[in-house]
């Protein structure tokens, strides 16, 4: 039987890709994401190892329907993808609020609700998690997004010590800015493009497959020894610490 992935936020961007890479590797892989249409033309992109479940994972109530998809196979590798930068108005303390729990929402429930209902599909020994961060967890810049991504941090580590014994790694891939993706969609100038390429060593933008070939060495053999880890994807841009 194919090894299974699941990966959140699978229809766009990173998410798509890593999808892609996976299913390349030989993995059955279920994409989840919030709008069918997206999703049905990731599939027709991936190929016939990927379907497809609809939901938003930072609703409860709608987490179940990822468990039954993957029923009774062992889970290999769980990809948290699912996030994003939500604006908000911040006149009014009810303004702050809303803002900063949709961000918390977004891309720090989704990966815990996550992990939680499918912790006991995870294959013992091998099975891989992987959460989505940001440079934003580390530079700052984004508010309540940064501080969002940034708790990412802290929950890999306790996932990491709590599921090591049992052979499951536990890691954070922290990209740095990414072309191609759903991220900036309607926000970015040219004069922002150029700036962010401008700060990193590298001299250019990432894409969608510098962050699936991160995603590639962390669930293949050469990744097995490396967990409680926050890896910079990045250019340079934000160095190693």
């Amino acid at each position: 039987m194919s090894r299974l992935a699941v990966v959140t936020g699978g229809g766009t961007g990173i998410g798509r890709s890593t999808a892609g890479m996976l299913a390349g590797e030989g993995y059955d892989v279920i994409i989840v994401g919030r709008r069918a249409d997206v999703l049905a033309e990731a599939v027709k992109w991936i190929g016939p190892q990927a379907t497809a479940v609809t939901a938003d994972v930072s609703d409860p109530t709608q987490v179940p329907a990822v468990v039954e998809a993957v029923g009774d196979r062992p889970l290999d590798v769980l990809i948290n993808n699912a996030g994003a930068f939500v604006p908000g108005a911040d006149s009014t303390l009810d303004e702050v609020a809303q803002h900063w729990h949709a961000n918390l929402d977004s891309n720090v429930l989704t990966a815990v609700l996550m992990t939680t209902a499918l912790l006991p599909s995870l294959r013992r020994p091998g099975g891989r998690i992987i959460l989505t961060s940001s440079i934003a967890a580390q530079r700052g810049g984004g508010g309540p997004y940064s501080a969002a991504k940034a708790a990412l941090h802290g929950y890999v580590l306790d996932l990491a010590v709590e599921l090591g014994a049992e052979g499951i790694t536990a890691n954070v891939i922290s990209p740095g800015y990414i072309v191609d993706s759903e991220f900036f969609l309607g926000r970015m100038t040219p004069e922002g493009h150029q700036k962010r390429v401008d700060a990193t060593l590298v001299k250019h933008p990432g894409e969608p497959q510098d962050i699936a070939e991160a995603v590639r060495w962390l669930t293949g053999p050469g990744g097995g020894y490396v967990t409680g880890q926050i890896i910079n994807v990045n250019g340079g841009s934000v160095l190693g610490r």
